[in-house]
């Protein structure tokens, strides 16, 4: 059965965890903004349901790769001297990974909003 008191001390990690991560990760930061940007405009304009579902999905997609490219660099960092070239390899590659679905998530919003931004904009 599920503990109410290991419950709330595993939301209480979790919440430590993110807080490390905004506080120390610039990328992350920057990924939140871009989410909170797209959550008031998906709530300014009419979308359909799953529209909405669809960017919520991005988001937390995009923020959720971005927390494990850190935890690969922190794990990559205590590991091996930053001078091992196969950190930077790690880290180059899960950098790339964030791009890409960042990227996706991207085009992903423009053709929803398009329609939108078209009709607002006219």
């Amino acid at each position: 059965m599920l503990s109410p008191k290991k419950f709330y001390k595993s939301v209480q990690y979790a919440l430590s965890g993110l807080r490390y991560v905004f506080k120390n990760e610039y990328s992350f930061r920057a990924q939140l903004l871009a989410a909170v940007v797209v959550i008031i405009v998906m709530l300014y304009f009419p979308l359909d349901t799953w529209e909405r579902v669809i960017l919520l999905i991005l988001i937390a997609a995009v923020l959720v790769l971005e927390l494990i490219n850190s935890v690969f660099e922190r794990m990559s960092d205590g590991l091996k001297p930053r001078l091992h070239p196969m950190v930077k390899d790690i880290k180059d590659i899960m950098a790339g990974a964030v791009l890409i679905t960042a990227f996706a998530a991207s085009v992903v919003a423009f053709i929803i909003f398009w329609p939108y931004l078209v009709v607002y904009f006219n």
